[in-house]
């Protein structure tokens, strides 16, 4: 009875449409008041879920993201991945994939991935002739590897909910496998779509220019190098690299790049402070109601029910998929991680699975739910800036939706592809 009134709470007040976060702290108040806990101990969680250093990590690097997407970074690496790969059948497609695995490991956000590369190859792969639907598909699908390769912020989310027993440098780490198989997977779809749809080549760039271009972008890739190789060799934590990120994004936005107006800061500066006032509420809010799931023992008996379900791990890890697949079309991956975090640990540490490997797993899964109906933000965003329907656009995703899930399937079954980097440099 004391899941029902906790849970149901939260599905009644999401129902109405009430904010998740307002939803999260009103059915935690209310599970505490069913088993008589005082309001003070349930605000005390609130104050205590963003009073963590390792939380400054997220702020640190949503606005070196941001700096790099608005300072021209995106355009950079679009032409940076032009002179990798942008010369074969479908050439454009590839492009956009690779632009998205640079990007994506600089921003850490889909949403920031798609809009930035969107924004760019949407137009230029219509005008060379590839489907508007099409190039729509290549940008919102190749976007869900921000979400696994460092500086993923939701890694950080996953580390925090966890109750701080798995390493955000673990998590980065373990992130780079899972990344670069979605990617090479998705860039294997779009070169059979391009034979068999006969997709234009793509010009060689001269190599006076090509060196121009690798120049430019080796700037921001430098990025990357910053934030794995610093905390990779301890010279900092993964915290302290965000901080060293931003000034780093600064600098070359600012003073190499150029491209990005003095006076557009403060603007950037409140864009920022706005995602983050709702990213933290959403945190604090989800600290108490994991509070009160604790309280009630819901996590355990989930342990149970799943157990007494099957003894099969690869079986209950299935049925885990399952869920958080349905889940992933029905909110946001934030407030998801947050709630599923500590009701599931239990059970996959129960059935032997490295909590970094199931990170890894939860992200594939919320990742992909980011891109389908009914509520995908990305998918929303990505059907906007290549201004089309977004039914056109989930038909056009039905083979990529394929593709992601034969990724989950090997991240899911194969521990290695996450766990065997991890285990080599840490």
């Amino acid at each position: 009875m004391d899941a029902l009134i906790l849970l149901g709470s939260f599905a009644v007040l999401i129902m109405v449409r009430m904010p998740v976060a307002y939803a999260l702290g009103l059915s935690a108040l209310i599970g505490a008041w069913y088993i008589d806990i005082p309001f003070d101990a349930v605000m005390i969680q609130i104050a205590g879920g963003i009073n963590k250093f390792s939380l400054l990590a997220i702020p640190f690097f949503v606005l070196a993201g941001a700096i790099m997407a608005e300072g021209g970074m995106s355009r950079r690496l679009v032409a940076f991945a032009g002179v990798l790969v942008g010369f074969v059948r479908g050439g454009l497609s590839l492009v956009n994939i690779m632009a998205s695995t640079f990007f994506g490991a600089i921003s850490g956000s889909s949403l920031a991935d798609t809009a930035s590369v969107g924004s760019v190859l949407i137009p230029e792969m219509e005008k060379k002739g590839y489907p508007r639907e099409f190039s729509t598909a290549v940008t919102v699908s190749g976007s869900v590897q921000a979400l696994l390769t460092p500086p993923s912020h939701n890694s950080v989310l996953y580390s925090l909910a966890a109750g701080g027993t798995v390493s955000i440098a673990s998590l980065f780490v373990a992130g780079i496998g899972p990344g670069l198989l979605l990617s090479a997977v998705m860039m294997t779809l779009c070169l059979i779509f391009a034979k068999k749809r006969n997709y234009p080549k793509g010009e060689v760039i001269p190599l006076k220019q090509a060196l121009k271009i690798c120049v430019e972008a080796m700037w921001g890739l430098m990025t990357m190098v910053i934030i794995l190789g610093g905390i990779l060799s301890g010279i900092f934590t993964a915290t302290e690299s965000a901080a060293i990120a931003v000034v780093w994004a600064f600098f070359v936005t600012m003073f190499i790049y150029r491209d990005y107006k003095w006076r557009d800061l403060p603007k950037l500066m409140h864009r920022t402070v706005r995602t983050l006032s709702i990213v933290m509420i959403l945190i604090a809010f989800a600290a108490s109601f994991g509070y009160i799931m604790t309280l009630m023992q819901i996590p355990s008996k989930i342990t149970t029910a799943f157990l007494t379900l099957s003894d099969n791990r690869y079986v209950i890890l299935m049925c885990i998929n399952f869920m958080l697949l349905a889940l992933g079309t029905l909110m946001d991956m934030a407030p998801l991680i947050l709630i599923l975090t500590p009701i599931l640990m239990p059970v996959i540490t129960g059935i032997g699975v490295d909590p970094v490997h199931f990170g890894m797993i939860m992200l594939v899964n919320l990742g992909i739910g980011l891109i389908t109906p009914p509520v995908g933000a990305v998918l929303f965003v990505g059907a906007a800036i290549g201004k089309v329907s977004i039914e056109s656009t989930v038909k056009a995703l039905l083979p990529f939706y394929a593709a992601l899930f034969m990724v989950l399937m090997a991240v899911t079954y194969i521990p290695a592809i996450s766990l065997w980097l991890p285990n080599l440099v840490l």
